[in-house]
């Protein structure tokens, strides 16, 4: 099964990037995969394929990581894209206010799950939400322009209090989402 550790979005602020990527649609209805409301997130470790006897395990990491971090605001603010100078992104993302709660939490779950035996991203973690990617090269500029305005828009906020554990299965219609396992935080 292919699987993720993240923090899952209030409603509320889904509700509002929703709002935010109709916008962004209507100026590149192609070429962009878009996120749906209802698989945003923000993953804190993409853990890939694992086997079903893994869950328990990283379930007890999640809990003695989530049991150890207090419950803390999460503020979404701007937007920004993958690679960063790039002529032609691969990610199009929302931002984070850079907090260190989030980041101590990722670190916290990182060397947790590393003595499992799964890799640390070489890339230093930059906490987003992807609101989509780019499959092909034309077309796309309007919504750069658009994204560029938004570079310090206010997308909401909310308490983070627990971390998820999902299952992702990709589909032609794009992944879908359920939940393996949740740990709240103290």
């Amino acid at each position: 099964m292919r699987t993720f550790i993240a923090i899952d979005l209030d409603p509320g602020i889904k509700r509002t990037l929703s709002d935010f990527l109709r916008r962004l649609k209507k100026l590149v209805p192609q070429n962009i995969s878009w996120i749906r409301e209802p698989g945003m997130h923000l993953t804190l470790k993409f853990l890939g394929e694992i086997d079903e006897s893994q869950v328990p395990l990283i379930k007890t990491i999640m809990n003695d990581v989530a049991a150890a971090s207090a419950a803390f605001p999460l503020k979404l603010r701007g937007t920004g894209v993958f690679p960063p100078q790039a002529k032609i992104p691969r990610v199009l993302w929302i931002g984070t206010e850079e907090q260190a709660a989030i980041l101590n939490l990722e670190e916290n779950l990182v060397s947790g799950l590393e003595r499992l035996g799964f890799a640390r991203e070489e890339r230093p973690f930059h906490p987003h939400l992807t609101i989509g990617r780019v499959k092909h090269a034309s077309g796309f500029r309007e919504a750069l322009a658009e994204l560029e305005k938004n570079r310090e828009t206010a997308f909401g906020e909310m308490v983070v209090d627990r971390i998820i554990l999902f299952n992702s299965v990709l589909k032609p219609t794009g992944a879908e989402y359920s939940v393996l396992g949740e740990s709240p935080l103290s």
